[in-house]
């Protein structure tokens, strides 16, 4: 799994290598088609961040969404971390929201640990118990 990515691993590799992941195994897993990253993140100039809350950017929602219903789930919310990053108050609280809603979420650490739960996600095998 290729994690460069300007040139060191970092979330941001994490995270580009898991889409990659999900392209290269479309064939077997179509609905890996509609994964897709949320662009809540990320540091921006003041002008451009009061833009993106006026069109609802929301801190706190989660990096990666599979829009799939499988195993009694609408679908799969996956937050990326690497390192010692940890989710922040706000990530968990989302996730407590939409796991309420009928959505499966799950704090990935790393591209491997993503990958494990989006195939265990679509295989209707993922621990409900967490």
């Amino acid at each position: 799994m290729a994690r460069q990515y300007y040139g060191k691993r970092c979330e941001d590799s994490e995270q580009a290598a898991v889409i990659q992941w999900a392209a290269l195994n479309q064939t077997r897993h179509p609905a890996l088609k509609w994964l897709h990253h949320i662009p809540n993140g990320g540091k921006r100039n003041p002008t451009e961040a009061a833009r993106l809350k006026m069109q609802g950017v929301k801190a706190g929602v989660s990096d990666l969404f599979l829009p799939a219903a499988v195993g009694g789930y609408h679908g799969l919310y996956l937050e990326m971390k690497y390192g010692k990053n940890k989710p922040t108050d706000l990530q968990l609280e989302f996730m407590q929201d939409m796991n309420a809603q009928g959505y499966c979420c799950r704090v990935a650490y790393g591209a491997e640990q993503a990958v494990l739960y989006l195939q265990q996600y679509l295989a209707g095998t993922i621990d409900t118990n967490v």
